[in-house]
């Protein structure tokens, strides 16, 4: 994609060109246009669940930039005549419920006849252009702090093997459920320096997008990350999706990993989230502040990285040995 043509103008204010987690377009002196789009196949059984997953996921992009959505238009993709209708209003039904939770309202959509079912919407919200949170801004010397505990590409896997209970089940579906709307609130409050959302691309893909963005290098300490239960032994049993392996190998020869790394931890530090948390660099003097608002919302407050001047790589993974901080959420 490196080479298309990139769109430019004036009141353009965040492109694709870092790779950020949505377009923002500057409609006035204060108000800005926040865009994004994401859909993907079910990657949960239930209807409902899966509408309420994907809504989730794209409203993250705004709550990512510091923005508040507005409206939201279903895209579906639909086998009509091998599902029953049932299940695409289920869908439509926990999509929109997730999107009214935002504060935000469903206004139309558009669907196809698909020989895969797929759900997603595209959200517009608003934000201030000078309270915008962009990938960009990280500085050396902030604390990182990550607002979900990972895991749920591996956990979502292991469901569809039946190697995971019906409790972690339920955990893990919640989990990509919740919104990030409270994340999203908190980084306004604290006036955060820069923050993107983890999806596809992992912790180390989304942190590298950030570590570019922002021409810095960011050490992580892998005992505090937070961890879903049993994402770590499920790992060690072989229970990865093959997006991890992609991200591996794409982050090849970026990332410096500690020797003492425990090899599960780590394949979990590749995996591929749905509707992650929110990667957020806070500046070092409002940094306990902000852990302690994070522990409020009950929200992962741990510190686990820290911003450092660019350096050979761009991501160095410190410790492991302790096998991250696995069920703590």
């Amino acid at each position: 994609m490196k080479d298309l043509p990139q769109s430019s103008h004036p009141d353009l204010l965040v492109g694709f060109n870092q790779a950020d987690d949505a377009g923002v377009f500057r409609i006035n002196e204060h108000q800005a246009l926040v865009q994004t789009v994401d859909f993907f196949p079910p990657i949960v059984d239930d209807p409902y669940h899966f509408g309420q997953i994907a809504a989730a996921n794209a409203l993250s992009d705004v709550f990512a930039m510091g923005g508040t959505p507005l409206t939201a238009l279903n895209i579906v993709g639909f086998p009509l005549g091998k599902m029953p209708p049932e299940i695409l209003r289920d869908i439509l039904r926990g999509g929109g419920e997730k999107v009214e939770e935002a504060g935000a309202v469903v206004v139309g959509g558009h669907s196809i006849k698909d020989g895969e079912l797929k759900y997603g919407i595209a959200v517009t919200g608003v934000v201030d252009p000078e309270r915008i949170v962009t990938n960009a801004g990280a500085r050396a010397g902030d604390w990182l702090f990550l607002t979900k505990p990972l895991g749920t590409g591996i956990i979502t896997t292991g469901i569809k093997r039946n190697l995971v209970g019906e409790e972690l089940a339920a955990l893990v579906i919640a989990q990509m459920a919740r919104l990030n709307r409270d994340a999203g609130v908190l980084m306004s409050e604290f006036s955060v320096h820069a923050a993107t959302d983890i999806t596809g691309f992992g912790l180390l893909g989304h942190a590298l997008e950030l570590a570019n963005a922002s021409q810095v290098s960011l050490k992580l300490f892998a005992d505090t990350i937070p961890v879903l239960p049993e994402a770590v032994r499920l790992a060690g049993k072989g229970v990865n999706p093959g997006g991890a392996n992609d991200n591996r190998a794409y982050l090849k020869g970026h990332v410096s990993l500690a020797d003492t790394l425990d090899s599960n931890l780590e394949q979990v530090l590749y995996d591929p989230q749905t509707s992650g948390g929110l990667l957020i660099s806070v500046p070092a003097d409002r940094a306990d502040e902000f852990q302690a608002a994070l522990r409020e919302h009950n929200l992962p407050s741990s510190v686990i990285g820290q911003v450092i001047p660019r350096s050979h790589y761009e991501l160095i993974v410190e410790g492991g040995q302790g096998v991250g901080t696995e069920g703590k959420t």
